[in-house]
This record gives C-alpha cells, structure tokens and sequence, in this order.
C-alpha cells in the first residue's frame, strides 16, 4: 500500500494485517480423550436401558410382582445406598483438590471415596449372603441378582480405577493440571455409576 504526503510524493507503508483470521479447525476439534469418555458412558447407558427394559416387561407380564415370599430388606440397602450418594461428593472434593494441585488432599478424599464404595460392596454382598431366594427361583430373582450384580460390578471396577489413578498420582512429578483430566474422567465415571444405582433402587426396592 502507499500514502500520500503533504507534499504530493508517494510514501510506502506496511501492509495492514487482516481482519479475519484463518481459522485453524485443530483448535476447535475434541480431543480423543474426551470424545472416547462420553461415547463409552452413553454405550453404558444404552446396556442399562437394556436391563431396565428387560426388567418392566417381566413386571409388566407377571400379576404377582415381586413373589411372595420374596421379601426385600429396604433399610440396609437405603444405608449402603447414602454411603454412595455421599462418595460422589468426595469423589468430586479429590477433582477439586486435583485441580489446585494439592496432591495429599487428593489423595485423601480419593482413599475416602474408595472406602465408601468398598463398603458399598460389601454390604451388597453380605446382603446377598442373606437373601432367602436363589437367582433362579423366578423371573423377579433372576432380574434381581442380574441388574444388582452387575453394578457391583461397575462399581468394583470404579474401584479398581481409583487404585490406578492413586498409584499415578503418587508417581507423578506434574501433578496438577496434566492429571485433572484424568480425574475428571473418573469422576464422571463414578457419579454415573451413583445415578443408575439411585434408578435400581427406586426401581427395585421402592416402586410398588
């Protein structure tokens, strides 16, 4: 470009930049970490759909449901069942303390919300030990057994994550920022596991 100067001559002058950027779509594109997490949590999703689906068509079906003589003890699940609503609030206070790089608290809530589910299990288990009816005494025990056993499952498998990203975070000379996505995953993970929980016990030990 060029300018005139008082004097009628022609001055050279720098080229003004754009207006408008390019836009670089790398920027803008997911990442792959992310993108796996929420496609693994809605297959998730879609496999307990699945179940409950199972599960109101036999009620649907079945005049009698569940079967006398199968009876529930509510109490003891309701306490199991606050233990893991209250983990997923620890849970989330370890993603907070992970974010502010202050590893010992993490770890701390971490170890507080694997005791929670832990003895989640546990009183899963016991309460199967104590059950009068086998899985295949009918349609309800079978359908019993099944959904709660595999969140038992899920949840063990929380468990097991949280031992790994423990080990991690105690190996890790960049703990902080680099580790918060990891934990944030986990969490995600876990309070899934906590709201579907909520849903088979409703569903389960509530619904009449």
């Amino acid at each position: 470009m060029t300018a005139i100067s008082p004097s009628g001559a022609p001055v050279a002058t720098a080229a003004s930049p754009p207006l408008i950027k390019p836009v670089n779509p790398a920027d803008y594109r997911p990442a792959l970490l992310n993108v796996g997490v929420i496609v693994w949590l809605a297959s998730e999703l879609m496999f307990f759909s699945g179940l409950f689906a199972a599960f109101f068509t036999l009620r649907a079906s079945t005049p009698v449901w569940p079967p006398k003589g199968d009876i529930l003890d509510v109490h003891t699940v309701l306490y199991a069942t606050i233990l893991l609503v209250v983990s997923s609030g620890t849970m989330q206070m370890a993603v907070g303390r992970t974010v502010r790089g202050d590893r010992a608290g993490f770890l701390g809530w971490l170890a507080l919300t694997f005791c929670l589910g832990a003895l989640f299990d546990g009183m899963q288990i016991s309460d199967y030990m104590s059950r009068p009816f086998p899985i295949d005494q009918n349609a309800w025990t079978s359908c019993f057994y099944v959904l709660t056993g595999i969140h038992a499952l899920h949840v063990f498998g929380g468990l097991f994550g949280m031992v790994v990203m423990g080990i991690r975070a105690k190996k890790s000379k960049h703990f902080g920022h680099r580790t918060a996505p990891a934990v944030e995953f986990l969490s995600y993970y876990w309070h899934f596991v906590d709201v579907v929980w909520i849903a088979l016990f409703a569903a389960i030990f509530l619904l009449k």
